[in-house]
């Protein structure tokens, strides 16, 4: 049968299929999206939308343009999702990986994590100014949040996802106690130990790598273990950095499950004789007959690559 070919009826036809065809739209655009192996979500559908200050603060920039989605234990804001995608790879593998090795039941925290994901260098250094950070910073943990940027131009993303990531499973499962020294030392070891495993099963010949301490720049223990800022010297902070991955790899080996007690006692505020003797049984009688073992382990040339 032909339509009818009625002037009224044609106009009510057009105007319905315009409804249903806006309407379909607007759904398209409020459902999720399955971009890259993510499910793009509305912010306002994501299963935390609470953000710290600093979060907020990187949401502002370029606000329109933000994409949001989540995966097991975080939520990722980002703009473009081939560069969000292998970060959420990596983010939950570090993240078992590092939970696994201190012995942490990941099943049991419910609150997922935000991860908020920069490309261009002029919003990084946007967000470094509205958050007060230091020009250097490559990356930070803060309150439970991740900030990192990944340029889609660098081929090499370096180690930073992985040393965050570690971050914030020390200030998850063990709060705010720990002290400078071992929560950095933990994660550039953490990183070093992660990023080698993920290559490992991508069929690379990976191990852990790290540069020997310099004994000129040799920081004492009693100096090294009670500091609560960074050195003001930049070749002291390098220093700091290595020296403190080398002692926590130093203490891990000695005893694996030791240096998770050692950790933990010292989170809740134990001082360092009574952490090691918890740790340690004895191993080391005091921070003295530590230094002597560990000066010679951190100042030897390893030839940069270090046992698994």
């Amino acid at each position: 049968m032909e339509a009818s070919s009625s002037p009224k009826l044609r106009h009510a036809l057009a105007f319905t299929l315009l409804a249903v065809s806006s309407l379909a739209t607007l759904a398209r655009a409020q459902a999720p999206q399955t971009v890259g192996g993510l499910t793009e979500v509305p912010f306002q559908r994501l299963s935390s939308t609470v953000v710290s200050p600093l979060g907020k603060a990187a949401l502002g920039i370029r606000p329109a343009e933000w994409k949001h989605t989540e995966t097991t234990n975080f939520i990722y804001h980002y703009f473009q999702s081939f560069i969000a995608t292998p970060v959420s790879v990596e983010a939950e593998f570090f993240y078992r990986i590092v939970a696994k090795e201190l012995e942490k039941d990941t099943t049991q925290w419910e609150r997922k994590s935000h991860i908020f994901i920069f490309e261009q260098d002029a919003d990084w250094a946007e967000f470094q100014k509205r958050g007060s950070l230091d020009p250097w910073t490559g990356g930070i943990h803060a309150g439970g949040e991740l900030f990192i940027q990944r340029n889609p131009a660098q081929k090499w993303k370096g180690n930073t996802l992985g040393h965050e990531v570690a971050h914030l499973v020390i200030h998850r499962f063990f709060g705010n106690g720990v002290p400078l020294w071992l929560n950095e030392g933990y994660a550039e070891y953490a990183a070093s130990r992660g990023y080698s495993a993920f290559h490992r099963l991508r069929g690379y010949n990976s191990r852990p790598r790290a540069q020997a301490v310099s004994a000129e720049r040799f920081i004492p223990l009693a100096e090294l273990t009670q500091a609560v800022s960074y050195p003001a010297d930049v070749l002291q902070v390098a220093t700091f950095y290595a020296e403190s991955e080398r002692l926590v790899r130093f203490l891990a080996a000695a005893n694996k499950s030791g240096f998770s007690a050692f950790l933990t006692a010292l989170s809740q505020g134990n001082g360092l004789d009574s952490a090691l003797a918890k740790g340690f049984a004895g191993r080391f009688q005091s921070l003295e007959a530590l230094e002597r073992e560990f000066k010679v382990y951190a100042t030897k040339d390893h030839g940069t690559t270090l046992q698994d």
